[in-house]
């Protein structure tokens, strides 16, 4: 399977000389924490703009960012692409949030196995509401990378077997 990296540019490069001057404007304009700065995007190659997604939004967060910036220009084709090779946990973090209820089992597996430190897990389980908490795992452990995600997902197979069929024969 292609690298998520390599996946971005060939999306870029897709799009047309205008599409891909709307997308780098839309990008600059993006709200949020983590933004762009014009002169980043500027005048620069697909490859270039690529790099500059993967440093700002990590390589396992820039399709999902790629993705909604293409819905955006109206691009669907090139958007769906990108989606598809996002990890379950981010494609499914809204339903994940809401239904998810073995968390503190789940908590103390990702304590156990090193995914999260002591003062996070402490920090987590006092965090009142589960919604609340899985919210937190996901910002303080699971934005780590593809490694915690896949430690989080085979907990979650074993803890939630049938959120998890019920997640995945909606793809």
């Amino acid at each position: 399977m292609a690298s998520k990296k390599k996946i971005i540019v060939d999306s870029l490069e897709n799009l047309s000389k205008e599409n891909y001057a709307k997308f780098c404007m839309v990008l600059v304009d993006r709200k949020g924490e983590r933004r762009v700065p014009q002169s980043k995007v500027e005048k620069q190659s697909r490859l270039e703009v690529t790099n500059v997604l993967v440093s700002t939004f990590t390589e396992a967060d820039a399709p999902a960012v790629v993705s909604e910036l293409l819905k955006y220009i109206v691009c669907p084709e090139e958007a769906t692409t990108l989606v598809s090779v996002q990890h379950f946990v981010d494609k499914h973090l809204l339903q994940l949030i809401q239904r998810v209820t073995n968390i503190d089992v789940i908590l103390d597996e990702l304590l156990d196995q090193n995914v999260l430190l002591e003062e996070t897990y402490e920090e987590i389980r006092q965090t009142p509401g589960k919604q609340n908490k899985m919210r937190k795992i996901y910002q303080l452990a699971l934005r780590s990378g593809d490694r915690a995600k896949n430690i989080f997902m085979d907990l979650l197979r074993q803890k939630e077997p049938y959120l998890v069929a019920d997640l995945l024969k909606d793809h």
